[in-house]
């Protein structure tokens, strides 16, 4: 596994914090008077927050353009201490199935490790559930100027590590990331809904019962 890392998105990647931003987005939309659907929140999975703003307010039929700066403000600023709420209590017993196996194989491996999320909550997440320091190179939505589906964030991440983006496995489960990894020229590992990672060199439902050799072939191959 030498020269080989390995670099996860974060949202329903590592933990389920998407079923968190979804209720949030609700909360907002009800403040507006609004419903906001499952199915309209599937575009905003892996998005910035200013691209998923876009995406809500047109999901509400409202006027994206019309909204003053002020106004953006106020709504991400709202919904971002809704997410907050949600987050309270958020620790290591919240990681997915298989997470936590397969980030110590990596690390007693040697393979280096990134993390690579559009979430400007990131870092806090991360705290929450006791993961921040087992990654070499960590990227959030402040790192970058142009967010998922554009490559920089797993460009960014690599830098970091000093490995050509060929030499990295990337593991999404969010269309806009599947796409920037594959931007980029990572090797994609898509997990969930298989529509949805379409494209991915690898799609697993999720990462219980991963073991480092299944991803391996992927950069060597």
């Amino acid at each position: 596994m030498t020269g080989t890392g390995v670099i996860f998105d974060l949202d329903g990647v590592l933990t389920d914090t998407v079923e968190l931003h979804y209720r949030s987005w609700v909360r907002l939309a009800r403040g507006e008077g609004r419903d906001f659907t499952r199915e309209a929140n599937e575009p905003l999975r892996g998005r910035s927050r200013e691209d998923a703003l876009d995406l809500w307010l047109a999901a509400l039929g409202l006027d994206v353009k019309a909204q003053s700066p002020e106004q953006r403000a106020d709504l991400l600023r709202r919904k971002n201490a809704y997410f907050l709420e949600e987050l309270a209590g958020l620790g290591p017993s919240d990681l997915l199935p298989g997470v936590s196996d397969l980030l110590h194989e990596a690390r007693g491996r040697g393979v280096p490790l990134g993390l690579a999320s559009s979430s400007r909550n990131a870092r806090r997440v991360c705290d929450g559930l006791g993961i921040t320091g087992m990654f070499d190179a960590f990227a959030d939505g402040a790192s970058v100027v142009h967010a998922k589906p554009a490559p920089d964030l797993f460009l960014w991440v690599a830098g970091r590590l000093g490995l050509h983006p060929a030499r990295c496995v990337v593991f999404e489960d969010a269309e806009a990331g599947v796409r920037a990894a594959l931007a980029g020229g990572f090797r994609v590992v898509g997990l969930g809904d298989e529509v949805r990672v379409a494209g991915a060199h690898h799609i697993r439902p999720d990462l219980s019962g991963a073991r480092m050799e299944e991803f391996m072939g992927l950069v060597e191959g």
